[in-house]
């Protein structure tokens, strides 16, 4: 599979590094917007308990924890030499999304009054198994596989709503990475109506 052109339409394959860190893709609502951009939107709503912004601030550290490690996976996956240009290409603008979630989860976790979780200094990935173009893509899928089920879990718990919608925008970004990687390994890339 080295080598083996992704199998999207041209124009999709033209996606810059630049491009990819400016979020082009990632929709977020105005008043999520306001929460992650720097206002003070959700601490001044009178009606959050403390128990519900302790809660939103632990989910939001969960997720911004599993942001983390999909940017060292990613890392790990382009640092391979497994990887083709245009594979390559796609792996760099994933990890690119996934700084922008990390990113906006630690500003939101800020905003909240919480303290975000750091980066861990190293992360146990099966590299050992890691032989081909094909060994990332399924363990590149693999993870993607697990934000989305993890951000599907999320978005009802937010007590929060307009967090509810950031986590769903960035849920929506995750399948897309999967369907992509999917697409990539020659297998379906919606093999079903519902994500789980």
């Amino acid at each position: 599979m080295h080598g083996q052109s992704i199998l999207l339409p041209r124009d999709s394959m033209k996606l810059s590094r630049r491009r990819a860190m400016t979020g082009t893709g990632l929709v977020l609502s105005a008043t999520a917007v306001a929460l992650l951009g720097g206002r003070d939107a959700l601490a001044a709503d009178a009606k959050a308990s403390a128990a519900d912004i302790e809660s939103d601030v632990r989910i939001l550290n969960t997720a911004l924890g599993a942001e983390y490690e999909a940017i060292a996976a990613y890392q790990v996956g382009a640092e391979s030499g497994l990887l083709g240009n245009a594979v390559l290409a796609v792996a760099v603008a994933f990890q690119g999304h996934h700084k922008q979630h990390a990113d906006a989860l630690a500003s939101a976790v800020s905003k909240l009054g919480g303290k975000a979780v750091a980066t861990k200094a190293s992360y146990v990935f099966p590299v050992d198994k890691l032989k081909t173009q094909a060994d990332v893509l399924r363990f590149a899928a693999g993870l993607e596989q697990g934000a989305v089920s993890a951000y599907l879990g999320a978005v009802p718990v937010f007590s929060d709503k307009a967090l509810a919608q950031v986590a769903a925008s960035i849920l929506g970004d995750e399948a897309m990475h999967l369907a992509v990687l999917r697409q990539v390994m020659g297998e379906n890339p919606v093999p079903s109506a519902f994500m789980s």
